[in-house]
């Protein structure tokens, strides 16, 4: 008789899920009467929808992993503001979410993204200057309190 294990599955048993994974993020915003636009690794990111054939990254976010946070992108666009030096620009987004430091969430990223020609992706049509805010939440009530506040934001300077 020999000591290895019978034949199928080797591998261990799956442990618990995360405390906060996506899906369960998910699962718990769409109970909230939220509507999902995506997920990025840890990240769900909600939808907005303008008219009902159109949707749209919000610039709202909750994380999960070991805790939750409530994450908000806001940005000035070169093509509004042509005349503009980056760094006015940058100050523009930050001032755009004044309301959201003033309800304590703090800036945790700011970074240019280019959005580029489909048909020529060596030609930029506009660059974006994102600055990105960020609040912890206790619990999911909390995470769903914060959302729904910054999902009344301006997100656009």
């Amino acid at each position: 008789m020999t000591d290895t294990p019978p034949s199928g599955s080797r591998s261990p048993p799956p442990g618990p899920p995360p405390l906060h994974g996506v899906a369960s993020l998910k699962k718990a915003l769409v109970d909230a009467g939220f509507e999902i636009f995506r997920t990025r690794g840890d990240e769900v990111v909600l939808a907005d929808r303008p008219r009902e054939n159109l949707i749209l990254d919000s610039g709202v976010r909750l994380r999960g992993g070991g805790s939750l946070e409530v994450r908000i992108v806001v940005r000035a666009q070169k093509g509004d503001f042509p005349n503009d030096d980056d760094a006015h620009l940058f100050d523009r987004a930050r001032a755009a979410a004044a309301r959201a430091v003033t309800a304590g969430f703090t800036e945790v990223d700011a970074k240019t993204t280019r959005v580029n020609d489909p048909g020529d992706p060596a030609r930029t049509l506009d660059t974006f200057y994102e600055v990105t805010f960020s609040k912890a939440a206790e619990t999911m009530a909390d995470a769903v309190a914060e959302l729904r506040f910054a999902m009344g934001l301006a997100k656009r300077a």
